[in-house]
């Protein structure tokens, strides 16, 4: 049966990867792949063979349209990232939406992917949180900052080396010196590391290290402002009738 198969990859550690995605990988009649040397270097590992096409954010929305006729002709394909869940901060998105209008059916296998982790070892509250993604670089950032500080659920970024010391300065600014953030990074990789603490505190700490690796940031939600309960005595005029 025809079908699209959204297949996780590993983050770090090539052992993350589930047996069943290397057998609908090795099943598949082609492998859609944000680059296919990254991905061609994980099924060489695994020894599958399999026909690799391109598929990234610059030539996707070029290729839907055809893949999406295929598809419904009876293929079966499967679709990778370089890393993680396709669709997450990753190329995915149009295609599956694409498929869905189709009707073709579309498969999720579950799998790797950085926010979790990050989030669980964040030491912050998780039954409920929003996911971010990367912030804009410039023209709407401020806006999305602003709306950051006041979300009452634990927020999931993630951000590059390059920009990671200018976003905890920026959580100080808009949410305050003393939210509380944990910042992941190399998550499943051999020098996965985790820091806690305030914004400010972390801002200060990232200042003299030499960012590395890809940056998971969870950010604590604006904590209510504790409403002052009169008593119903207090609202009730003395009467000193009254016994206490």
């Amino acid at each position: 049966m025809s079908r699209l198969i959204v297949v996780p990859t590993p983050i770090g550690n090539r052992a993350d990867i589930t047996q069943r995605a290397i057998e609908v990988l090795t099943a598949a009649d082609f492998v859609l792949a944000e680059d296919t040397r990254t991905t061609g270097a994980l099924l060489r590992h695994y020894g599958i063979e399999a026909r690799l096409r391109s598929f990234h954010m610059r030539n996707e929305h070029l290729k839907v349209e055809a893949l999406v006729d295929e598809l419904a002709a009876g293929a079966i394909a499967c679709m990778c990232s370089d890393a993680g869940t396709p669709g997450i901060s990753d190329p995915g998105y149009l295609l599956v939406k694409a498929c869905v209008e189709a009707g073709v059916d579309v498969e999720c296998l579950p799998g790797a992917t950085a926010f979790v982790p990050a989030l669980v070892v964040s030491g912050l509250p998780c039954e409920r949180f929003v996911y971010e993604g990367f912030l804009p670089h410039k023209k709407g950032r401020s806006t999305r900052l602003t709306a950051l500080a006041a979300e009452p659920r634990t927020t999931v970024l993630y951000e590059s080396p390059h920009r990671i010391q200018r976003l905890l300065l920026e959580l100080a600014e808009y949410c305050g010196p003393d939210r509380p953030v944990s910042v992941s990074r190399e998550i499943s990789k051999m020098f996965e590391e985790t820091t806690r603490g305030t914004a400010a505190e972390l801002a200060a700490a990232w200042a003299v290290r030499k960012p590395k690796g890809e940056f998971v940031v969870v950010i604590g939600g604006r904590e209510k402002p504790q409403s002052v309960k009169k008593s119903r005595a207090a609202d009730q005029p003395h009467d000193p009738l009254r016994s206490a």
